[in-house]
């Protein structure tokens, strides 16, 4: 494949069918991965194959999506309804009519930076102090962010531009960073981008010198090479977390660059190399399914996925990635049309598509008077609680080791001479654990 050491023009978006298309593939994509992913979550390559040999489909009795699946679609309705006015107030106003404000019982799932944003917010904070927790550099943003690409097809940095205000209530620093570089890349994959394109569009939007940008690069540098030296590039021994956002970002970039964007390839390769394997998995179906289309998800797989179960998210439940991605294509056109008048008429949608008629913009203030419409007429959402006493006392969440900073990025080794990858100049080496390296 041709370098991507500087950022070649991403292609215009095709016609509104294609568009569909691939809009469908990102999520779906997504989707697919979460759930095969999910049970492989938080384990080392060796446990997977003592359990399952290496995995080639769903291992779940009833394969689900997790929190990833939950939290794109309660993104991805947000930005269909605001589309690119969308602000701090507006996510900000969701997090809390959706989320913090409802009577969840026991936490019913997501990861350490939702907890932490969910405790702030219920404490009066508003972003991005929302966002001041000890896990604001995790992959929380990352595994939502494809909705944003799916929206801004064509423009990654008007994805990641967005992506990094929906990020502002929960994340910080470098997980916006890895918010932005999926939604950028996937944004460039919606145009049916080469994979090269894809991945300088997402280290396009990044810092240069952010441990995302160092992570994503080393990934990709051994690709080539396959699964076991992409983990070894980047994946950080012995940290007791893995939801780190530079980390499982760059896993999910190296698993498509190692699958030349092929999906089935790109998602079992994030699915076997373990650690925040739902994340990984999820993100690298959502870059595959973009750059492929829907028909690239092998039908097994995607007949499985059906609307939300609201195990994570309850307002959610009910809904299904496929409405989301025709609400995003929908208000995407909706925009272009109030900004340049058509000059003849728009091609019908196609006959199957049953499109959802989103609800107004909320008024500029903050606190909306009315709640925010998320389903159709079959949807049955459950009353807004009481606010929470004054007394309630927020779980604590786990304390980092004692030498793990906010971004604890490991110090690099020299190892000498590196080879020069197919797809970008030669990068640093990074820490493995010790079934990682190549």
């Amino acid at each position: 494949m041709a370098s991507i050491a500087c950022t070649p023009p991403v292609p215009a978006p095709e016609e509104a069918a294609g568009l569909r298309e691939r809009a469908r593939g990102a999520l779906l994509g997504l989707a697919v991965g979460d759930a095969l992913g999910a049970p492989a979550e938080n384990l080392k390559p060796s446990e997977i194959r003592a359990r399952w040999g290496r995995i080639t489909g769903y291992v779940a009795e009833r394969p689900q999506g997790t929190d990833d699946t939950e939290y794109a679609i309660f993104s991805g309705l947000l930005l269909a309804r605001h589309g690119s006015a969308l602000t701090p107030a507006d996510v900000e106003a969701a997090w809390h009519e959706w989320i913090a404000d409802r009577a969840e019982g026991p936490f019913r799932g997501a990861g350490f930076s939702e907890r932490g944003t969910l405790e702030n917010l219920r404490r009066g904070l508003a972003a991005p102090i929302s966002a001041q927790h000890r896990h604001a550099w995790s992959d929380g943003l990352a595994m939502r962010a494809a909705p944003f690409g799916v929206f801004a097809a064509g423009r990654p940095a008007e994805a990641a531009r967005l992506v990094a205000i929906d990020g502002s209530v929960s994340h910080e620093g470098e997980g916006i960073y890895g918010g932005q570089a999926v939604a950028a890349g996937v944004a460039a994959a919606m145009t049916g981008a080469t994979v090269p394109v894809v991945i300088a569009a997402a280290l396009a939007v990044v810092p240069d010198d952010s441990w995302t940008a160092r992570s994503l690069r080393r990934a990709v540098a051994v690709a080539h090479r396959g699964e076991r030296a992409v983990r070894s590039a980047v994946v950080i021994g012995g940290y007791p977390w893995t939801d780190l956002a530079p980390e499982a970002v760059a896993l999910a970039f190296g698993a498509y660059a190692a699958a030349d964007g092929d999906f089935r390839e790109a998602v079992l390769t994030a699915v076997n190399m373990g650690r925040d394997a739902d994340t990984t998995a999820a993100v690298a179906g959502a870059l595959s399914g973009a750059t492929r289309g829907l028909t690239a998800i092998p039908t097994p797989w995607a007949s499985a996925i059906g609307p939300a179960r609201g195990r994570c998210l309850p307002s959610m439940a009910g809904h299904h990635v496929l409405e989301v991605a025709e609400l995003l294509v929908e208000a995407a056109e909706r925009e272009t049309r109030e900004a340049v008048p058509a000059t003849g008429p728009l091609p019908p949608l196609p006959a199957t598509t049953q499109p959802t008629e989103l609800p107004p913009p909320l008024p500029a203030t903050p606190q909306p008077t009315e709640p925010l419409p998320l389903l159709p007429a079959t949807t049955h959402p459950t009353e807004l609680p009481p606010p929470l006493p004054a007394t309630t006392q927020p779980t604590e969440l786990p304390a980092p080791p004692a030498s793990a900073s906010r971004s604890p990025e490991p110090r690099v080794e020299d190892r000498g001479p590196r080879e020069r990858s197919p797809l970008v100049g030669a990068g640093n080496a990074g820490q493995g654990d010790s079934e990682g390296r190549g």
